[in-house]
Order: structure tokens, then sequence, then C-alpha cells
């Protein structure tokens, strides 16, 4: 229709022209909104599987995801295998939010929902839902909420939490955005782990070499101190134990620890009865045990401890000990991967303790056949040559006239003499085996010697005359050796002494001690409580006690029948 020279149209197909129009703008920028969030999914998909450090796929899991549908907040909870949350990494929150708050969320009320069933949840208002349990003191407000499971395969590894959208309440397409990004978490999440493990078997594979190394080098002894230090560092604990059987079946000993407080827990005794290491060790199965699992303690029922394994060392079917792995309070639990690569280890340490107690018994047969060894030379070649000499010797001092000429031969006689007497002792202290067999008194006596010489500049010389072992035996047997230490331990603290001799005899129906010195004498020995001592135990046997004392020069002699303790106790 034309009007003074204006074309028109009808007014009720303009109005459907327009909205249609109208409708195919909303479509359009409908269109260009989905293809934006596609495009955005698309790059956030591609940011977070750009990353296989775990610690850094999750923080940006999170990040991606609030950019992604405009949240202000947003936060991934990895679920612990013994449920509620084992980390919480979020985004969002400033600072001294979170110093306020003080402790992260434990898992409870949307979000143990979420936990108990791992299905999305949107809610327009927060606190409208009656799980809710609301928000600790200090905690920034929240009202929408957008909640959706991260899934590993099968395993419902976490809940990835959005709260406060920042135009209005989460849509469906927001859920939808979500769910698509949690499937390519999941499968980033899975790399991520595998990598890490990959790493990790990697680590331990290179330490099992070194200690495959360290085992078959026979420079290496501290083998078990090794491990202990190498299975530290690469379980990332806090503390690690290897501890083995005492005599007393009840309780085992830390006999080596590393990490924190290690030197207050080497050493220590542990119950088998309660006690982790006891369980694992009496039923010869690794465990892994959650943080605070009060049933059993690690090393002391006071230690608060985090997550722990503990695998049995085992050899020949016999359990040698346990190994326990101690992580920090808080930190992330052992795995079953960890689980199996500190079995791996444990395997090495039993075959360390073996190769140990294999050393030392060769090492032991070594000594004693190169004492067997010595004392046969001796016997042999040194004291038949001396024997020898000094038969010789008498033989001569026979032809001699009297003086000065046969009395210095006859002082060589008797030092040949006195020298086969010490060497005899010491042929005896090489060559003699205990075994099962009661110590005789040259064995005590040796032992009190080499106790109390650590306080004397050289070790008493020590010698025996006459049937010693024959003859000394019972509570007689307990004196001569108490006499020996009292008189030893005298001088070792009063004489100031170079050279310390002991001569133990029998002879006449009397044993005979004789201490020789050559210190800085006695001045009173009536103030000696240890000289008086001894000349109560000789009277008490119907003997004596006497002692010549001159600067450089004192000997105590001591003397008792060796009927006398018999007569004494009947």
């Amino acid at each position: 229709m034309e009007q003074d020279g204006f074309l028109s149209f009808p007014d009720a197909p303009r109005d459907g022209l327009d909205r249609v129009l109208g409708e195919l703008v909303e479509i359009a920028n409908d269109v260009l909104t989905t293809q934006g969030r596609l495009r955005a999914l698309l790059r956030a998909n591609q940011l977070v599987v750009q990353q296989l450090d775990l610690p850094i796929v999750l923080q940006r899991i999170v990040e991606v995801a609030v950019e992604l549908v405009g949240a202000q907040y947003g936060a991934l909870g990895v679920i612990a295998p013994h449920g509620g949350l084992e980390q919480f990494i979020h985004t969002g929150m400033p600072p001294e939010a979170v110093e306020r708050i003080g402790h992260l969320p434990e898992g409870l009320g949307l979000l143990g929902a979420l936990i108990d069933d791992p299905h999305p949840i949107t809610l327009r208002h927060i606190n409208d839902d009656p799980r809710s349990v609301g928000f600790p003191p200090g905690h920034p407000p929240m009202d929408s909420f957008l909640g959706v499971p991260v899934r590993v395969r099968d395993e419902v590894y976490g809940n990835l939490y959005l709260t406060n959208r920042t135009s209005e309440a989460f849509t469906p397409e927001d859920e939808e955005l979500v769910i698509a990004l949690a499937a390519t978490a999941g499968f980033a999440i899975d790399n991520a782990r595998l990598f890490a493990e990959t790493k990790r078997r990697q680590a331990w594979a290179a330490a099992s070499a070194e200690i495959t190394a360290a085992l078959l080098s026979d420079e290496f002894s501290d083998s078990i101190a090794l491990l202990a230090t190498r299975v530290l560092t690469l379980s990332e604990a806090a503390l690690v134990c290897v501890m083995v059987p005492t005599s007393d079946p009840s309780h085992l000993i830390v006999g080596t620890a590393r990490g924190q407080d290690s030197e207050r827990w080497e050493g220590a005794r542990v119950p088998v009865a309660g006690s982790l290491a006891g369980r694992v060790m009496v039923g010869r199965q690794p465990r892994l045990v959650e943080e605070g699992d009060e049933t059993v303690s690690v090393v002391h029922e006071d230690y608060r401890f985090g997550p722990t394994m503990a695998v049995p060392l085992l050899a020949s079917g016999r359990a040698l000990g346990v190994l326990t792995v101690t992580r920090r309070l808080g930190d992330h639990s052992f795995s079953e991967a960890d689980l199996g690569m500190a079995a791996d280890f444990a395997g090495q340490a039993s075959v360390a303790m073996e190769l140990a107690t294999a050393r030392a018994d060769r090492q032991l047969i070594m000594i004693l056949e190169d004492r067997s060894r010595i004392a046969r030379d001796l016997h042999d070649h040194v004291i038949q040559q001396l024997f020898a000499t000094g038969l010789e010797l008498q033989s001569v001092v026979g032809t001699l006239p009297s003086g000065a000429s046969a009395g210095r031969i006859d002082s060589a006689i008797s030092n040949l003499d006195k020298s086969i007497s010490q060497i005899r002792t010491a042929i005896f202290a090489l060559s003699g085996t205990r075994g099962h067999q009661p110590d005789t008194l040259r064995h005590r006596l040796i032992d009190v010697v080499n106790e109390v010489s650590v306080g004397l500049p050289e070790t008493p010389r020590l010698s025996f005359s006459g049937p010693v072992d024959l003859v000394i035996t019972g509570s007689l047997a307990g004196d001569v050796v108490a006499v020996v230490r009292e008189a030893l331990t005298n001088v070792a603290r009063h004489a100031d002494a170079e050279h310390v001799a002991v001569a133990v005899q029998v002879l006449d129906g009397c044993v005979g001690v004789e201490v020789t010195d050559d210190g800085v004498g006695i001045t009173d020995p009536q103030h000696r409580s240890g000289l008086a001592n001894l000349r109560e135990r000789a009277v008490r046997l119907g003997g004596s006690f006497t002692i010549d004392s001159d600067e450089g020069h004192t000997v105590a002699s001591w003397s008792a029948p060796y009927g006398a303790d018999k007569e004494v106790s009947a």
C-alpha cells in the first residue's frame, strides 16, 4: 500500500517478522554463548591435562572450574580411604580468612552428603538445604552451591565444590559443564597418579640398587641404617624404625631409628601386646594404619602418629623384626603401592640382617681360628724354646762357682719361669672356649682384669701357678674373684701406677693372691675401706692379708686355705 509517497506494510505481518527476527537473534546469542562456553570448556580441559604433577593438577582443576562457571569460591575435597576428607584444595578465599577459620572442612553437611551419595547437587541457596550445617566463625558468606563428584575410573576420588555464582544461581548448563570438566579431571588425576607412582618406583629401584651394592660390599657394615635412611626419604615419612626381638619375648626393641626424635626412640622397648609392630610380628603380614588409630601404638602409647605402614622382616620362615614407617599428623595416607614398595625394601632388610649375622659369625670364626693358631704357636714353639733355654741355663749354672755370675743366671732362670707362666695364661685366654659350661676361675679373673683395666694405663699382667681351676671352686672362687677385683680397683683409684701384676697360685694347701704395682704407695692402709674388706675376708676364711708398700713398689698378699670355705659353710 502506498500513501503519500511512502511504502507501508500491514501491522500484523510486520509484528510477526520482528518476533521471528528477535527469536533468531536470541538463538544466535545462545549459540554464541554456548560456543563460548564450549570453547571455555575445551580450554579448561587443555589446562587441566597439561600438568603431570598431582598437586598442581588438583589446584589447576579448582581454578579452571571457578573460571568456567563464574563462581567466587571453589574447592576440591579428596576423600580419605576411611571416609571424610584427606585433602581440601581451595581457591578464591583470602589468606586472612583461611587463617581465621583455622581448620579445613572435615567432610560434614553438604560435603559429607556428596561423599555418601556421589551425585551432583545444585542449590540456589545453600542454607535452604536441611543437610547444610552452616559455617564456622570467620567463614565468608556463601549462597548458591554446585557440587559434582570426580571419578577416577570406577573410584570416586573426590568432589568438586563451587559457590557464589557471580550473576545468578547455577544453571543446568553449568552443572553439565562441570560434570564434563570433572570427567576430564578424573583422567588427568589418574595420569598424574600413575606418573607419580612411576617416579616413586624409579626412585625405589635406584635406592634398591644402592642397597644391593652396599649389602655385597665387605667394607659397608651398617646396611640396616642405610635402609632406614633411604626409606625415610623415599616414603616422605617423619619416622622410620626397625624393631627387633629381645631376650624377653613380650617386648621388641627399636634397633635403628631415623627421622623425627630418632635419638629418643632408638633403643626404646616396645611391648608386643597392643603395638602395631607386635601384631605385624605375630601375624607376619604388612598393615596400613590411619592417623589416630587408638587400637594400636607405634613406638609408645603417648606418641601421636600420622598415617603408618608396618612390614615384617622375614627370612627363612622366621620373623627377624618389623619395619615401621610413620608420617606426620595431617599428612596424606599411604597407598597399597607404597606398602608394596616398602615390603620389597623390607625383604632387603631381612637379607641385610642375615648377612650381618653371617658376617659377624664369620669374623668370630676367623678370630677364633687366629687365636687358636697363635695359642698353638706359643705352646709348641715359644714355651718349648723357653723351657729348653731354662734347662740349658740350669745345666750351665751347675758348672759355675758361687758368685755374681751364678746369681745372675739363677735370676734369668726365675724370669724365664715367670714368662712361661704368663704365656700359659695368655694361651688359656686365647684358646679357652666356654660354650655352655660354667666359667672357670681363670676365665672369671681374665674378665675381671679386662674390666678394671679401663681405669689403668696398661692391662695388668695375670699369671697362674698350680691347679687353680681344680682347687679353687665354689664360694672360695667367688672370694678370690672379689679379692682380685677389690685390689685392682684400689690400685686404679689411688696408686697412680703404670704397671700392675696379679699372680694367683695354689701351694701347700693354700690359695695365694699377690697384686703388685709401681704406684705412689700406701701411706695409711688402716683408712682404706677396700683393704679392710680384703683383710676381713681373709680372716673369715682362716687366712691372712699383708701389705708391703713403698713408693714405686707395693705388694698386697692375700691367702687362705683352700678347704676353709667348706669348713665355714659347715
